[in-house]
């Protein structure tokens, strides 16, 4: 009662009423007024003083705050689900990671006049050679003492190179580059035959080289074979490297040369779904024929798959085996994203290259992230991810990784690892 008594005074007063409502009724009608009316600020202050709502928390501390979930970024989400991961071929991409600059810097270098280079200039570098933006070069050079050394030349400035013992293994390098040369020109003739045009820019090559074991100089040495391949020099200036013969030893596929070894390997290799009904009445030898139509690939990369509907069974069995055949050429059986787009036209792929390999899980394995996976081809791995064919160059990568991460030499030619 005390309560309403302090406000109808309050009323009373304020709005000159000289004496209190009578009735329940009056005091109801009166209260209901002031309310709906637009009251004046002066007023609204006196009628809230009383009634403060400071005590009240109206913003939830950050302490008390529900954390959101980030969404999943294409930079850090795996492709393969956690269940389904192979850990030897996550294993290479981080072994690739973590000799990056070891291999960036040591094409960049070999370029260089007397292969040195100065380390100021080096720093500003990070791209070409491969190391963290904002880190120093110099703590990437000290991390393999035995293929880079850093020293201070006559003009006072520091400068790093290659040290002798990698020297030697250039040499050994580029022996290897020319008892294999025969080798590489048919990688590149079977390139040029699988492309739509029979033809391919110079610098995709060269933007590739390391991918299919090819020499840095195979511009000068593709000159000393005038029956397989003729350069032309477009209007804009680009170089282009055309195919003069087609050879059709090199016609055929690596998965068409398993198909006469092991028919039944192949067959179950991929699976490609056709719609039909579930109550056929074939035969024996129609149902074989259907089997074959929903698992081997008759599509041959080296037809000429830009006559084909784009969308249809047989062109997408093309593709498949497109990305076969270009993986088997690669010296490590396996392409990331970026050399598989690179080729994009010449070897008639869609931008549902991803989901189209995804779906054959029993040749190919998508490795990596989103923006950056890797496709391996599974059969040329044993079950402890090493290559079971290795190529000679292949060889000779692994033992300059294993030298990279040793830390002094032992006589001469044993070395302690780090």
């Amino acid at each position: 009662m005390a309560f309403w008594h302090r406000l109808f005074t309050t009323i009373s007063t304020k709005t000159k009423l000289l004496s209190p409502p009578k009735t329940l009724l009056t005091t109801t009608l009166t209260l209901t007024h002031l309310l709906n009316s637009k009251p004046k600020p002066h007023f609204l202050s006196l009628f809230t003083s009383h009634f403060s709502t400071s005590f009240l928390i109206t913003k939830t501390p950050k302490k008390h705050k529900k954390k959101r979930d980030k969404k999943p970024s294409p930079r850090t989400k795996l492709v393969q689900h956690q269940s389904n991961l192979i850990p030897h071929f996550e294993n290479i991409l981080l072994r690739d990671a973590h000799f990056r600059f070891l291999v960036k810097t040591k094409e960049f270098l070999a370029k260089q006049p007397e292969h040195v280079l100065r380390l100021d200039d080096a720093g500003k570098l990070h791209r070409e050679l491969g190391f963290s933006r904002g880190r120093k070069v110099l703590r990437f050079i000290q991390r393999h003492p035995l293929i880079f050394e850093a020293y201070r030349h006559s003009d006072g400035k520091f400068w790093f190179g290659f040290t002798d013992f990698m020297e030697s293994l250039l040499d050994q390098e580029r022996r290897i580059m020319d008892e294999m040369e025969e080798n590489r020109v048919a990688i590149v003739r079977k390139l040029l035959m699988m492309s739509a045009e029979k033809r391919i820019p110079l610098s995709k090559i060269y933007h590739n080289r390391l991918l299919f074991g090819i020499p840095e100089d195979f511009r000068d040495r593709v000159v000393k074979y005038p029956n397989f391949f003729k350069i032309v020099v477009e209007h804009d200036g680009k170089r282009v490297l055309e195919l003069l013969n087609w050879d059709p030893l090199l016609s055929v596929s690596a998965l068409e040369r398993e198909f006469m070894v092991d028919e039944d390997k192949v067959k179950k290799a991929f699976k490609f779904p056709v719609k039909h009904g579930k109550a056929l009445d074939l035969d024996e030898d129609d149902e074989r024929k259907l089997n074959l139509l929903n698992t081997l690939p008759l599509v041959s990369p080296y037809s000429d798959g830009s006559k084909l509907d784009l969308w249809t069974l047989e062109a997408e069995k093309y593709r498949v085996g497109m990305i076969h055949e270009f993986l088997s050429l690669t010296l490590e059986k396996r392409a990331s994203i970026h050399h598989i787009v690179e080729f994009k036209e010449e070897l008639s792929l869609t931008k549902h290259t991803y989901q189209m390999l995804l779906k054959q899980p029993r040749t190919f394995y998508l490795a990596g992230t989103e923006m950056n996976w890797v496709v391996f081809l599974k059969d040329a791995y044993g079950k402890d991810g090493e290559l079971m064919n290795k190529d000679p160059l292949v060889e000779f990568n692994e033992k300059l990784c294993r030298y990279a991460d040793m830390q002094e030499t032992e006589s001469g030619t044993e070395f302690s690892k780090k």
